[in-house]
C-alpha cells in the first residue's frame, strides 16, 4: 500500500486531492429533532407512571416503561451525535461515527429486556388478575399517543441515522403500547374483562420483537465492521479484477467508516507501474458509480 506519511496527526488525516470531500460524521442528523423528542418522551413519561401505579394497570405501566426507555434512547442518541462530531484524534485517527451504532446497539439490548419483564408480568397476570380502573387508563393511553404520534413526526424527518432510528423503534413500540393500552382500558370500562390488560400487552411485546432484532443485526453488523448490506463484496472484486490494467486483487475488505459511508480498502497488482495514476482513477469511477464507495485506500502494485 503506497500511503503518505506525516509526524503531524493533522496531515495524516488533510484530504488531498481527490479524497472524498464528506465529513466523517452524518451531517443530517439532527440534534434539534431528538431534543424535542425527548422533552415531550420524558415530561409525558411521569404522567404514565403515576397513572399506571394509580390504576393498577400492566398495559399503562407497559406504556410508562416504554416512554422511560424512549427517553433513555433519545438521551443516548443525542450524547452519541455529540460524540461522533467530535474531530478525529491522535488516538482515534478516524473519528467517533462509530458511537451512533454502539448507542443503538444499547437500545436495541435495553429493548429486549424491558419486552422480557413485561412478558412474564402479563403472564403472572392471567394466573392472578389484577382489578384495573378502565377510566383512567382510557384517558391517560389516549393523552400518551397523542404524544407518541407527535413524537414519531418529528424523528422521521432523520431517516438516515441507524441511532435515529433505533429511538424511532422504541417511539413506535410505545405508539403500540398505547393504542394497546386505550384499547383494554375501553374494554374494562365498559365489559370490566381484566384479562385484556396483560393479554394486549403480550401482543405489543410480539409486534416489539421483530423491530428491535432489525435494529441490534444492523447496528451490531456495523460494529463488527461487516460489509454493508447494500454492497456485493464478491462483486465488487470481479469490477475491481475487470477494471483495465488490473492484473490481480487480493486483501479486499470493505466495511463502513460511519453508517452511510462504506470504505475499501486491499492490493491491487497492476500491468505497469506507470500506469497506476490511470488505473486509479478508472477504479474510483468504477467504485463510486457502480457501488456507490468513494473512501478508497490508495494501492499499487
Amino acid at each position: 500500500m503506497a500511503h503518505e506519511h506525516d509526524h503531524q496527526h493533522g496531515a495524516f488525516h488533510a484530504h488531498k486531492k481527490g479524497d472524498a470531500q464528506h465529513s466523517h460524521v452524518r451531517e443530517t442528523s439532527s440534534q434539534g429533532l431528538l431534543l424535542i423528542s425527548l422533552a415531550l418522551t420524558f415530561g409525558f413519561s411521569f404522567v404514565e407512571i403515576a397513572a399506571g401505579i394509580y390504576a393498577n394497570s400492566l398495559a399503562l405501566i407497559s406504556d410508562a416503561g416504554h416512554m422511560v426507555t424512549d427517553a433513555a434512547s433519545l438521551l443516548l442518541a443525542i450524547l452519541a451525535q455529540y460524540i461522533a462530531k467530535r474531530p478525529p484524534s491522535a488516538k482515534h485517527s478516524f473519528g467517533f461515527g462509530r458511537a451512533e451504532a454502539l448507542a443503538a446497539f444499547v437500545n436495541g439490548i435495553a429493548m429486549v429486556l424491558l419486552v422480557l419483564w413485561i412478558g412474564y408480568e402479563a403472564i403472572t397476570r392471567f394466573y392472578t388478575p389484577h382489578a384495573v380502573g378502565g377510566a383512567t387508563v382510557t384517558y391517560v393511553a389516549l393523552i400518551g399517543l397523542v404524544v407518541n404520534i407527535i413524537v414519531a413526526y418529528t424523528l422521521s424527518h432523520d431517516k438516515k441515522s441507524v441511532n435515529t432510528r433505533a429511538a424511532l423503534v422504541h417511539v413506535m413500540g410505545d405508539m403500540l403500547g398505547s393504542i394497546a393500552a386505550l384499547i383494554a382500558g375501553l374494554v374494562i370500562q365498559y365489559t370490566g374483562w381484566m384479562e385484556i390488560d396483560p393479554l394486549l400487552s403480550l401482543v405489543v411485546c410480539l409486534l416489539l420483537i421483530k423491530s428491535t432484532i432489525g435494529i441490534l443485526k444492523e447496528s451490531s453488523h456495523f460494529l463488527m465492521e461487516g460489509v454493508p448490506f447494500h454492497i456485493d463484496y464478491i462483486q465488487v472484486g470481479e469490477d475491481l479484477k475487470a477494471t483495465p490494467g488490473v492484473l490481480s486483487v487480493h486483501d479486499l475488505h470493505v466495511w463502513e467508516m460511519t453508517p452511510g459511508y462504506p470504505a475499501l480498502i486491499g492490493h491491487i497488482e497492476i500491468n505497469q507501474l506507470q500506469d497506476w495514476p490511470e488505473t486509479m482513477d478508472r477504479i474510483k469511477e468504477m467504485l463510486i458509480q457502480k457501488h456507490g464507495i468513494d473512501q478508497i485506500a490508495r494501492l499499487a502494485g
